[in-house]
């Protein structure tokens, strides 16, 4: 059953997920793709997770940042991509109704912890390039957990949001979502009636954090980008912008993909342009960033060295 009969309406109760592809060889091509791909997603963020916690050189705010924007990364790519693997193996990729709506609303809720992770490193850069002498006090321990606090609030706000807009709607005709994953988008196309004013608070939610997060991170390079042309020494500059390479990196490759699926207008760009880009920012950027951090950043790589000599000769 994927649908009801409710008076004159026929309420849907399973949504069937057209996917990336129909095609049998290329479904299961991108299986065995995907498939690897998520198992380097995990074992690379479990691994940033468990260097940072084991090794006493890692406890620092940006890497207590980075082992949480890990643990995001693995809720990110979870919430989409085993339900996506398995659809690649059926002849018909169904999810149930309230299936749908927690993984949409998992999706937006790491997405949003990520967007806030991303713009609490910028902040930690930013203090400590442009005021080092207050930077274990404007940074301390309480501080980091505040702002961690801060992003999950915001991820679940967002959330909750697009869960109540979600109930608002009402589907009586399709239930075919043509997307490998419950996004909003698809959804409002074959719904039949929608609260404008629930969209309107989903809408404004998504916004803020995403403006409130750019901004932040904006700021706070303006000023590391002032205070290492202010200094002297050229191995200064080298080695204070080596620190913030690989989150600018990050940053890019994250906002880059976000801007263009829910910023740029639907008509500069087709729905498989859409699925392409959707699994890059859910799929494999989540697997990019322990990539991106521990190959760009000489702290992780010698602690990794440092802990793998200590196991090898313990």
């Amino acid at each position: 059953m994927d649908s009801l009969v409710d008076g004159n309406h026929t309420t849907v109760t399973e949504f069937i997920l057209l996917g990336l592809t129909q095609d049998p060889v290329l479904r299961v091509i991108l299986f065995i793709i995907i498939l690897c791909i998520y198992l380097v997603t995990i074992a690379g963020n479990l691994c940033t997770i468990l260097l940072i916690r084991v090794s006493t050189q890692l406890h620092h705010p940006m890497y207590f940042f980075l082992s949480n924007l890990a643990f995001a990364d693995m809720g990110l790519s979870s919430s989409v991509t085993p339900n996506m693997l398995v659809n690649f193996l059926m002849d018909k990729n169904m999810i149930s109704y309230h299936g749908c709506v927690i993984q949409m609303c998992t999706a937006f809720l790491f997405g949003a912890v990520e967007c806030c992770l991303l713009a609490a490193m910028a902040y930690d850069r930013f203090v400590a390039i442009c005021n080092p002498l207050v930077y274990s006090s404007k940074m301390s321990t309480q501080v980091c957990f505040q702002l961690l606090i801060v992003a999950f609030i915001g991820g679940c706000f967002n959330a909750s949001a697009f869960a109540i807009t979600f109930f608002s709607l009402v589907f009586c005709g399709s239930n075919r979502i043509n997307h490998f994953f419950c996004d909003f988008a698809p959804l409002r196309e074959i719904a039949c009636s929608e609260d404008s004013a629930l969209l309107l608070l989903s809408t404004f939610t998504a916004a803020s954090i995403s403006v409130i997060t750019v901004i932040v991170i904006a700021v706070s390079y303006i000023y590391i980008l002032i205070t290492i042309l202010k200094m002297r020494s050229t191995e200064g500059r080298q080695k204070a912008f080596s620190t913030c390479t690989s989150h600018l990196t990050a940053v890019a490759l994250f906002y880059g993909t976000v801007m263009f699926i829910y910023l740029m207008p639907k008509s500069s760009y087709s729905t498989d342009q859409n699925k392409v880009i959707s699994v890059f920012y859910m799929v494999v950027i989540p697997m990019l960033n322990p990539l991106i951090y521990s190959l760009r950043n000489n702290e992780i790589k010698g602690a990794l060295k440092r802990e793998l000599w200590r196991k090898v000769f313990s």
